[in-house]
């Protein structure tokens, strides 16, 4: 059950303890509880500091979105799918699983040498007409239109991932799973956004600029708009080509394993939705949609374990649940407090990189994955507990 927090023109309702939640972030949520167009505000058990609005947060707004508490990887989310293959099938080595996935899906700043077709890879649909739609976006981001070509079907760094898991509870079922987002093109679109937002006369007398809004019905909101749902597509369709990709991969390993239909979910992104009569703009930063028998992915960190959840459709949390386990510490704060070994210990027995690079990635930077699962018992039912034998990050 979540705990109210009275804020100045909505309350915010927090499915996470407020006496645990680092003051600058309980600012943030109190600054926009104060918006004039608020109508409502939901945090998740991962809330943690985040730019413009909380990581955790789910905002919904009448006639009003923020560039910003959306974020600048836009759509970002996962995709999980179920494998046929039980985990006495996969390889003894898994580094040559884990070889086979880094050579197909370029990772990092990385992109493919040539862009992907994914009509030979048999995902997606309508592509000519999706790319027909770059030419549309802002008009600084024309010349981005090549490596955003490249870019599909790669995974980027920070905390984007690719893994594979093993189902607990005695099936040992293999599972593939994912987290990426709009790569470069997202960023450039919502920098662009962002900064023409915080120009805006209406968002001079906000006490953080971070939270400028786009107002509906005027031509900055439909541009923002148009870029912003071609954005979300390019990350779904990302992830798409990508997860193709690595099945294949898995394929050429083990042949004859086969795939269910896949699991997907944004969870940096803008809906329209309706709640208590009202059309509001939702946006959730951290947050995936969990309405009435969804399915969602809920991931903990490179060495702790996912979920796979089903939503409970609570109106309270604007349907919503928690897109993982959320940091507790900064990037910087976790490179100061450990060393490569306490990574190698923190990740043992999964197969992945231990080395400096992905330190502020250390499962011990993030909150207890268990405990943020139970403190939404009322927002999801468990579906399936996935453990990780391989991950792949940038």
């Amino acid at each position: 059950m979540f705990t109210t927090v009275p804020g100045s023109r909505v309350d915010v309702r927090m499915w996470a303890d407020p006496s645990e939640v680092e003051p600058a972030a309980m600012r943030q949520l109190h600054a926009v509880a104060d918006l004039p167009w608020v109508h409502g505000v939901a945090v998740m058990p991962d809330v943690h500091y985040g730019k413009g609005a909380t990581v955790g947060s789910v905002i919904a707004m009448r006639d009003a979105v923020s560039p910003a508490a959306v974020g600048v990887d836009i759509g970002c989310g996962m995709t999980a799918v179920r494998t046929s293959l039980r985990a006495s099938e996969l390889p003894d080595d898994l580094g040559v699983l884990r070889r086979r996935i880094e050579n197909a899906v370029p990772v990092g700043f990385a992109s493919h040498d040539e862009a992907v077709d994914p009509t030979r890879l048999g995902v997606g649909a309508d592509w000519d007409e999706f790319w027909s739609g770059f030419s549309a976006l802002h008009r600084d981001v024309q010349s981005r239109r090549h490596r955003a070509l490249t870019q599909l079907g790669t995974l980027g760094g920070g905390n984007h991932f690719i893994e594979v898991c093993l189902e607990q509870g005695g099936s040992d079922r293999v599972w593939l799973m994912l987290h990426s987002g709009s790569r470069n093109i997202g960023k450039e679109l919502a920098e662009r956004h962002i900064d023409i937002a915080q120009r805006l006369p209406h968002n001079a007398d906000l006490p953080d600029r971070d939270l400028a809004v786009f107002l509906a019905h005027t031509p900055q909101m439909r541009a923002y708009r148009h870029d912003l749902f071609w954005a979300q597509d390019y990350a779904r369709r990302n992830r798409e080509v990508m997860m193709a990709l690595v099945q294949r991969a898995v394929a050429n390993t083990v042949p004859g394993a086969k795939f269910d239909e896949p699991i997907s979910c944004h969870h940096n992104y803008v809906a329209e939705e309706t709640y208590d009569g009202v059309d509001v703009l939702v946006t959730r930063k951290g947050a995936i949609r969990a309405g009435r028998g969804e399915l969602g992915i809920i991931p903990g960190s490179m060495g702790t374990g996912s979920y796979i959840v089903r939503g409970l459709g609570n109106p309270a949390a604007f349907t919503s649940a928690s897109h993982g386990a959320g940091r507790r510490m900064s990037r910087t704060r976790a490179r100061k407090t450990f060393t490569e070994a306490d990574l190698a210990a923190q990740t043992a027995g999964v197969e992945c990189r231990k080395d400096a690079g992905v330190v502020d990635e250390i499962p011990g930077a993030y909150k207890d994955i268990n405990a943020v699962i139970e403190a939404q018992h009322d927002l999801v039912e468990v579906v399936a507990h996935l453990k990780q034998v391989i991950c792949v990050k940038g």
